[in-house]
């Protein structure tokens, strides 16, 4: 499988939390931008893709038109005869009945909804410009739509956020028959408004923690299966574009800051929108080429996140030769008898104990 990645930077207001690379108050940029990306996608003219993303940034902000223009110019560049999945991000704020039709008949048959809580204080806490009634609205009229997937991101540890909060957020979600629920830690990312000055009623680590553990009982008991590690659905409605990457599959991401994994190599688009405007085909940075038991160490990383598959010795064996995972074999055999992986003697996955505490067994998993 391949993966077609697209970045929108542009966006109304950077939320307090946010550290990706997003704009504010750039939109007047956009019929360019999107220009830009089809100018870029031609390099890749040769290649199938059976997922596509258009992420953010707030990619609604493009609107109906532009969004039909972008789509029409990607699929002239592209082959997407193969899509099974086309993703769109929207916020509520802009998830308009006129942009949601568009992206239907364009031929997006899944949408993201920045929804992140429905508690205005929390809303309003964390910078987000939407209320929670914007939020019900968007999913209704993206199901209403008949969009094959509607999914919905939310934050744990918010200001002033409670288990009864949080609790009321996913059931007002689960009663508009939602299928999909990504559901994130919040982290105080350096240099973001709210790491510069935290509030008092933050959840402290402890808190946060415990926040997340109820939540994922919560949705188990909803029949959601927790599949990665912030990630919930009901089976069969997993996001195969997301999957694409914890499997260590290839994918090609467009604009500024979008990353690409193809034909064995690694590279990111430098974060410089004026230069990508000016030569969207000439940003490729932080090159990297790996070799096989590099490959293998991170594949083993990246499917530890799947929290039902793991990752099996079988798999790595076929994929990178024994000579080249034997180490690795060898290190997830001892970790799993420390108690920091669970294993039946051929697949290993992350105990639930260890989800939220995950990154030093990543760390060792891919040390030499």
């Amino acid at each position: 499988m391949r993966g077609l990645y697209v970045h929108i930077p542009f966006c109304v207001k950077k939320c307090g939390y946010c550290d990706f690379y997003s704009l504010p108050a750039r939109l007047e940029c956009a019929e360019s931008y999107v220009q830009a990306v089809i100018r870029e996608a031609y390099q890749y003219g040769g290649l199938s893709f059976q997922t596509m993303y258009l992420g953010g940034g707030t990619p609604s902000l493009l609107g109906a038109r532009r969004l039909k223009t972008l789509i029409d110019g990607l699929r002239k560049a592209l082959d997407l005869s193969g899509l099974a999945e086309a993703t769109m991000e929207v916020n509520p704020e802009s998830a308009t009945l006129e942009l949601l039709e568009a992206a239907r008949e364009a031929g997006m048959n899944r949408v993201s909804i920045g929804v992140q809580s429905l508690s205005d204080c929390e809303l309003k806490s964390a910078g987000r410009i939407h209320t929670a009634a914007q939020a019900v609205e968007a999913v209704r009229l993206a199901r209403a739509l008949g969009f094959g997937a509607v999914s919905a991101d939310l934050i744990v540890g918010l200001p002033g956020q409670t288990w009864p909060s949080l609790r009321e957020s996913m059931e007002a979600l689960l009663r508009t028959g939602i299928e999909h629920l990504s559901v994130y830690c919040l982290s105080l990312e350096e240099g973001t408004p709210l790491a510069k000055n935290p509030p008092d009623d933050l959840p402290s680590d402890d808190a946060q923690a415990g926040l997340f553990e109820e939540a994922s009982s919560f949705l188990a008991g909803r029949g959601l299966i927790h599949y990665e590690i912030s990630n919930f659905a009901v089976k069969g409605r997993e996001c195969l574009h997301n999957l694409n990457y914890w499997r260590n599959g290839e994918y090609v991401g467009l604009g500024p800051a979008a990353a690409s994994h193809i034909g064995g190599k690694r590279f990111r688009n430098r974060s410089d929108l004026d230069a990508y405007l000016e030569d969207p085909t000439g940003l490729a940075e932080e090159t990297e080429e790996l070799n096989a038991r590099d490959k293998a160490c991170e594949e083993a990383m990246l499917r530890l996140r799947l929290l039902e598959e793991g990752v099996g010795t079988g798999d790595l064996t076929t994929r990178f030769g024994r000579d080249n995972v034997e180490a690795l074999i060898g290190r997830l055999e001892q970790m799993a008898a420390r108690g920091m992986l669970v294993s039946d003697g051929e697949r290993y996955v992350l105990p639930s104990s260890r989800i939220l505490t995950s990154n030093p067994i990543f760390a060792e998993v891919l040390s030499e």
